[in-house]
């Protein structure tokens, strides 16, 4: 700390092109937060799976039923818990772009299933009273300003017509990893409304006594519904969730390519300022040397200036990410869960040290070899 006040005077030697490079930190790292909370939204999903939970789809495609009599079967099947259901609505509310996940669920199974979703028992025990009521989550609720006891109008696109339903509920979630920016209702309200599918639900989730029993059970969900009209596909949760992921394509290995190409042209950028900073002051470093500082101690000193230049950078970019993910979604439904977790924090902190330290290396070396007689006859 005692060389800090000189470090501080060489960055600010050169006001102008220390600014510009501690900017081109916070803008890659700030690229860097949206980029990771990006890849966490679309992702995140897989890291909260449950180990002993399994989806059961029909086998041609999601979007095809299956019958609700399945549910009873399952039930009676060594290895299981609980089974539950639901059906997607596909509701909009006011406008097309006003996008949010709504769909039915079954109340007597769905909290026995899906343990990590928080609900008030006496908002929970109000929406099994009201066949119209709907449970919504707490970040959906804050978009449109809803509240407990609401009148909510959805306009079906499968099913035509408006559907009244009374918010009951705001449910929160035990981690963050999990969305609350959907709306449930009963089963039984579509069931008794809608013109044809009756009979039918869309998916099944079971949850399974042991979790590594979960691939025998998955196969005897299968080959029980064989060469039945309606033949099923059973998965874990998580594969299910890396389905609708890989179906965008590698969003991972897009986000990885787009920050190595970030951080190594960040390198570069670095690399050479530190170069032309070092190259001006051969006259100072040999009087620093003839005064007594250390070929070590020159080299360090270089190394620590790129390394403050990094960690300004790294923090002001980083700092405004999280800014922007705290207002939550900007894409108004598509991407959930709009995190930046302070692991993904740390891990763009410590890469961008690693590139200022990188990049200090080759011009502190340059100046720890130079020799007290060339660099004073330099001009």
């Amino acid at each position: 700390m005692k060389y800090l006040h000189l470090i501080l005077r060489n960055l600010t030697r050169k006001k102008l092109r220390a600014v510009l490079t501690i900017g081109s930190f916070m803008v890659a790292l700030f690229l860097f937060g949206m980029l990771v909370t990006i890849d966490s939204s679309l992702s995140g999903g897989l890291d909260v799976a449950s180990a002993n939970r399994l989806v059961i789809r029909n086998k041609v495609s999601l979007i095809m039923p299956l019958p609700i009599s399945y549910a009873e079967r399952m039930r009676q099947m060594e290895g299981i818990e609980e089974v539950t259901h639901f059906v997607w609505f596909g509701g909009v509310y006011q406008d097309a772009k006003n996008f949010f996940a709504n769909y039915t669920i079954e109340p007597e199974t769905v909290r026995r299933v899906y343990p990590e979703y928080l609900i008030p028992d006496e908002q929970w025990d109000t929406f099994l009273e009201d066949r119209q009521a709907a449970l919504v989550g707490k970040d959906l609720a804050k978009r449109f300003g809803w509240k407990v006891g609401d009148r909510v109008p959805l306009e079906g696109t499968i099913w035509q017509g408006v559907w009244e339903f009374n918010v009951r509920g705001i449910y929160d979630v035990s981690t963050k990893d999990l969305p609350t920016s959907d709306f449930w209702f009963h089963y039984d309200y579509l069931e008794e409304q809608r013109p044809f599918l009756k009979g039918t639900t869309g998916w099944y989730t079971v949850r399974v006594t042991d979790p590594s029993m979960s691939a025998d059970v998955a196969g005897a969900i299968d080959e029980r519904f064989a060469n039945s009209p309606y033949e099923t596909k059973t998965e874990t949760e998580r594969a299910f969730i890396a389905g609708f992921v890989n179906q965008m394509g590698n969003i991972r290995l897009l986000m990885i390519s787009i920050g190595s190409v970030v951080f190594f042209t960040l390198l570069l950028v670095t690399g050479n300022t530190m170069a032309i900073s070092v190259r001006e002051r051969f006259g100072e470093i040999a009087v620093m040397k003839t005064v007594g500082f250390s070929d070590g101690s020159v080299l360090g000193l270089i190394i620590a200036e790129s390394f403050t230049i990094a960690a300004l950078g790294s923090v002001i970019g980083l700092g405004l990410a999280k800014l922007v993910t705290l207002g939550g979604d900007p894409t108004g439904g598509i991407l959930q869960v709009f995190y930046l977790g302070f692991d993904d924090m740390a891990l763009g902190f410590g890469l961008s040290l690693v590139v200022g330290i990188a990049a200090g290396l080759i011009p502190g070396l340059n100046a720890m070899r130079l020799r007290i007689v060339d660099a004073l006859r330099r001009v």
